[in-house]
């Protein structure tokens, strides 16, 4: 990932909820200073993120976001889809954390039935495999909302159906 690929995705991510220096360098493998590099050229680019004593804000969001680890088969994806956008959720990215090469993502856009019906259509026809299954079904989803009560909504759907994978400390 280039600074300029992980700085997009800083910015997607820092939202409403404060995201500290140090969770964002776990979440890129990279030291906290490079995140706080990152953020010092966001904001001179015109980003406009606050820092509290939690963490980086945006000063105005227009969405709440939250990144949820998760894992399912391949007959489960549609279910997971469908279980986030019906709770109100935007699935804006997928990645995986791969051995090997690293951080692995691609953007989704999925924020209605329909648009996870096409996904699912596409895994389904053959042309590729689902993004998890090079990490034993593991993977990560960012996903936007309203606000952190939707989220948190989410959450708790995600667990219910098993999908919710705690992260270790």
């Amino acid at each position: 990932m280039t600074g300029e690929e992980r700085r997009r995705a800083i910015s997607g991510l820092i939202g409403s909820s404060p995201r500290t220096a140090s969770g964002l360098a776990e979440l890129f493998g990279v030291s906290r200073q490079v995140i706080v590099q990152d953020v010092a050229l966001l904001r001179a680019e015109g980003a406009k993120i606050i820092s509290t004593n939690r963490g980086y804000v945006a000063e105005n969001p227009s969405r709440a976001s939250r990144v949820f680890k998760v894992r399912h088969t391949d007959a489960q994806v549609r279910e997971e889809l469908y279980l986030i956008v019906d709770a109100g959720g935007r699935v804006e990215d997928v990645y995986v954390w791969h051995k090997v090469y690293g951080k692995i993502s691609a953007p989704m856009g999925i924020d209605s039935r329909r648009k996870a019906e096409e996904f699912v259509k596409k895994i389904e026809s053959g042309v590729s495999a689902p993004l998890k299954n090079i990490t034993g079904g593991y993977h990560y989803h960012t996903v936007s909302a309203e606000s952190e009560a939707v989220l948190d909504g989410i959450a708790a759907e995600l667990r219910a159906h098993g999908f919710f994978v705690a992260e270790e400390n």
